[in-house]
């Protein structure tokens, strides 16, 4: 039953829009017919300006991850990674200037930190633990001699510092 009542209504769109093309003068056609490029011209490049930035991005540094030979990241934890250096990099925490010079302490909030290991407030101390030492099993400096994930590992240990203090001592 469904299926005829789709095909009348398609019937009846057809039929409407082969009505409509008779009756009009094809100057008018010409006229709609480039208003309608123009709007799709402008949507689908909004959407490729918007989405751009993570479909270009994501799949690059996928193949730059793997070329850095971190050691036992799989697919979700290298995209979890990436998030992670993404909003380091929002809070102006993590940023190319970093790299060469001296660090010192990046005064992380406390819902950073909690962000940083991926964890919500009101979770124990041995969750914290946890994360925190499975996060510096991937990315410690030792582990990956060939990657700079030195800055990386240490914002790791200020986070798990910052929330054992405020929120545990």
């Amino acid at each position: 039953m469904n299926l005829v009542l789709i095909g009348i209504i398609i019937f009846v769109i057809v039929y409407l829009f082969l009505n409509w093309f008779a009756r009009t003068s094809s100057k008018r056609i010409a006229q709609i017919l480039k208003k309608i490029t123009v709007y799709l011209s402008l949507l689908i490049a909004t959407i490729l300006t918007i989405g751009g930035k993570f479909i270009f991005s994501l799949p690059f540094l996928f193949v730059i991850l793997s070329g850095l030979k971190i050691k036992g990241l799989t697919a979700l934890q290298i995209f979890q990674l990436w998030r992670l250096i993404q909003y380091l990099k929002n809070s102006g925490k993590f940023s190319q200037g970093q790299f060469n010079q001296p660090q010192g302490s990046s005064n992380l909030s406390n819902e950073e930190a909690y962000k940083l290991l991926g964890l919500s407030k009101g979770c124990s101390k041995e969750e914290v633990l946890k994360a925190a030492n499975s996060l510096q099993k991937k990315i410690h400096p030792d582990m990956n001699r060939d990657v700079k994930t030195e800055r990386l590992s240490q914002l790791v240990n200020e986070a798990k510092e910052k929330i054992i203090r405020n929120d545990f001592s």
